[in-house]
This record gives C-alpha cells, structure tokens and sequence, in this order.
C-alpha cells in the first residue's frame, strides 16, 4: 500500500508565518492588553474586566454600534444592487467589457487618506467641478452642519471607492455562466427576471457573498474618511465604532482602545458568520429550485 505524500502542506508555511505576524499575533497581544492600565509596556496595572464593563455599559458605544451598522446597511444597498447590475450589462458589451471593467477598478487603486482630499477639492465650490454644479444649480451642499449631506457624501465616496470590487466579484460570476443556459431561457421564452431569478443569481452568489463579507468588513470599521469629513460630525451623528477607537489610540487610553478592539472584533466576526450561514442556505435553495418549462 502506498503511503500517503503530506509534504505538501509545508508550502503553507510562509503563508501561516504571515498570517500569525500581522494577525494572530497582534490581536493576542491587543486581548492581554485589554485586561490592563497601561503607562508603558513595563507600567501595566491589572484592571480585569473593567474597560469592557465601561464600554458596554455606555450609551456612547451602543449609539456608534448602531451608526456604524445603519452605515454598513445603507452602503450595501446601493453597491451591491448597483454593482449587479452593472456586471450584467458589462458581460454583454463584448470587447468594451474590458475597457469598463478597467475604468470601474480604477478608484480601487486610491490610497484611503486621499479619497476625503479629492471628494472635498471635488465639492468645493470656489475651485471643484461639483462646486461649480451645485452654485449653477442653486444647491447649498453643507455637510459640515447638515447630517443629511454628511451621510449622503459619506455613502457617496464609499460607493465610488469600492463599487469596483462588487462589479468585478460579481462579474466573474457572470463569465462563468455557459452560453447554453441563455439559449434554453430563450426557447423557454423566459422574462429577464426569470432569468435573473434562476440562472444568474444562483450562478454568481457565491462570488457575490465574497464582495458582501468584504464590503461589510471595510464599511462598518469606516475611519479614514468619516474622520476627515467632519471628524465624527455634527453632533456626533457621524461617529462610528472605528472612531471611538481612534480617539482612544490618540489619547494614548491603551487599555481601553484594546477593549475596544477586541469588542469590534466580536462584532464584526459574529455578523460575518451570521451572514455566511444565510448565504449558504440560500445557495442550499437555489440549488433545490428546478425552473419549469414556460416560467416567465
């Protein structure tokens, strides 16, 4: 009988050793560090469990939860849709499909500290194209003040930033689709929601739920961008859990900045699960639909 090779799992080495530097590693320590008072590395009085008690017990952390949830919320369901469909119209546009595909990644390549920079020299309304727009239109654009225009701007800049990532996901789902399900559709005479509904949808959701774990990752710990717009403004309506732990970090609170992490962490792991058991019964359902002849 011939043994079996596993020498093979040792090219997964480098890959582990990464994953435990920048990963494992850190948030171990940011756990240890959790349970102290810390002045120095050397200055660390043990507190136990009591920055997790102040955290959870404020009205503050509960407050920038549900923002940030409303903002993961609100950001999905204009992406994903919007991304949707323009991967669909994109896998029918023949050569120019690459040419789009390339114009759409293109924010993708946009350094995080820059996008606040460029949406606000874009708005101004001295010297930006919007600005220019707005002032021809006699629209007052005051998202300093207004939390309608903070949000909406905010929601804006993160759609611009990362629709690319939905579009290509979402696209490569599409490709993957054989011609001679389009051609039984046809001589089925099926509508384009049925065959949305049952050849395509079932065909990219797994592609599709890669695009919405990563989105709802990035978008619920938004930082870079809300803070440079209006610093968590006004009133607060625009501070977000990633904030919180910012102002923590920059008032040197270790302690409680890494409660804080560790509890988004928890956060945004739980809600990664919970969202990845739904997709797969939905993959499970799909899987168990058969379309029948003439469905239109």
């Amino acid at each position: 009988m011939k043994r079996q090779n596993n020498h093979a799992w040792f090219l997964l080495l480098p890959a582990l050793t990464l994953l435990s530097l920048v990963g494992i590693i850190p948030l171990i320590a940011a756990f240890n560090y959790s349970f102290f008072d810390l002045f120095t590395i050397r200055e660390a009085y043990w507190v136990g469990d009591q920055w997790y008690s102040q955290i959870i017990t404020s009205s503050r952390f509960f407050s920038s939860f549900g923002r940030s949830l409303a903002f993961s919320t609100l950001a999905l369901s204009v992406q994903v849709p919007v991304g949707i469909a323009l991967a669909r119209m994109t896998s029918r546009m023949g050569p120019f499909r690459i040419f789009v595909l390339m114009m759409v990644a293109l924010p993708l390549v946009v350094p995080w500290n820059m996008i606040a920079m460029m949406w606000q020299s874009l708005i101004d309304l001295r010297t930006g194209l919007l600005g220019y727009v707005f002032t021809y239109l006699g629209f007052e654009l005051d998202y300093k003040f207004n939390a309608i225009h903070t949000w909406t701007l905010l929601v804006i800049m993160d759609t611009w930033h990362w629709l690319g990532l939905v579009t290509i996901l979402a696209y490569a789902g599409f490709s993957g689709i054989p011609e001679a399900y389009y051609r039984a559709a046809a001589i089925d005479g099926a509508s384009g929601f049925a065959i949305f509904r049952y050849i395509e949808f079932p065909k990219i959701i797994n592609a599709l739920s890669i695009a919405l774990l990563l989105r709802f990752v990035d978008s619920f710990m938004i930082n870079t961008e809300a803070f440079a717009i209006n610093a968590g403004g006004p009133h607060n309506t625009t501070t977000f859990l990633a904030l919180d732990l910012s102002e923590d970090i920059k008032g040197f609170n270790y302690g409680p900045a890494a409660a804080r992490s560790m509890l988004s962490f928890l956060i945004v792991v739980t809600v990664a699960w919970l969202f990845r058991l739904w997709i797969d019964r939905q993959t499970e359902s799909q899987l168990s639909i058969r379309p029948s002849r003439g469905s239109a």
